[in-house]
Formats: C-alpha cells, sequence, structure tokens
C-alpha cells in the first residue's frame, strides 16, 4: 500500500486558507471596535492622580530618592528646605533639574508638594 505524497501538502493549504478566513473576519469586527473608540464612543479611560504629597513621593518619586528620603540615583531630600525655598521647590518639582524630568508633579499639587518638601528633617 503506497501513500500519496501530495495529501499532507493540500491538508497544510486548506488548513492555511482557512486560518486566513478566520483571522479577516476577527480582524473586521476589530477595526469596528478601533473605530468606535477613534469617534469618542468607546470606554473611557482615566487615570487617578495622587492628591496627597506623600502619595505623590510614593507614586514618582521613591525610585530615585529613597523611600527613607535618603537619595539613591537623586539627591537626598531631608534638609530641602534649607537649600531652597518654596518657590524653587515648586519650580523644580514641576518643571525638573538636572536629571530630573519635568512633569512628574501637577501645577496645581506643586505648593502643597513644596510644603511638605520643606518639613523633612
Amino acid at each position: 500500500m503506497k501513500r500519496n505524497p501530495v495529501i499532507p501538502y493540500i491538508l497544510i493549504m486548506v488548513f492555511g486558507i482557512g486560518l486566513m478566513f478566520l483571522l479577516s473576519f476577527k480582524g473586521l469586527g476589530d477595526s469596528e471596535e478601533l473605530a468606535k473608540e477613534q469617534e469618542g464612543g468607546g470606554e473611557e479611560k482615566t487615570e487617578v492622580a495622587a492628591s496627597k504629597p506623600e502619595d505623590i513621593y510614593k507614586q514618582s518619586c521613591v525610585g530615585c530618592h529613597g523611600d527613607q528620603y535618603q537619595g539613591a540615583v537623586g539627591p537626598p531630600l531631608k534638609g530641602v528646605g534649607d537649600k531652597y525655598s518654596k518657590e524653587e521647590i515648586m519650580e523644580i518639582v514641576t518643571k525638573g533639574k538636572g536629571t530630573m524630568p519635568a512633569g512628574l508633579v501637577q501645577q496645581d499639587q506643586a505648593a502643597a508638594m513644596a510644603d511638605w518638601l520643606m518639613k523633612l528633617k
């Protein structure tokens, strides 16, 4: 009994064509969802910003300034109120300085963050 060597290739071809049709229909459904999202009809995603200075620090600053404000990649924050005024601290936390990136603290939260940093001893 001899087997036909073409049969496996035909089966693979049929399977591949069926898979192409299946993925095409799936793509059509996804493109409709994308169109709805671009029109604004999709689910809205909102980020909840931290409101307390301690939460902002834990979220954005602890990686560079350490968990005990001791400094790591960034400088230590203890005694920063002795070196800088409140306005200077507000500018640094919103606009960045040196290797510190800008935008880690929002402008409306900068005053509270500066007050909190000045109290660190």
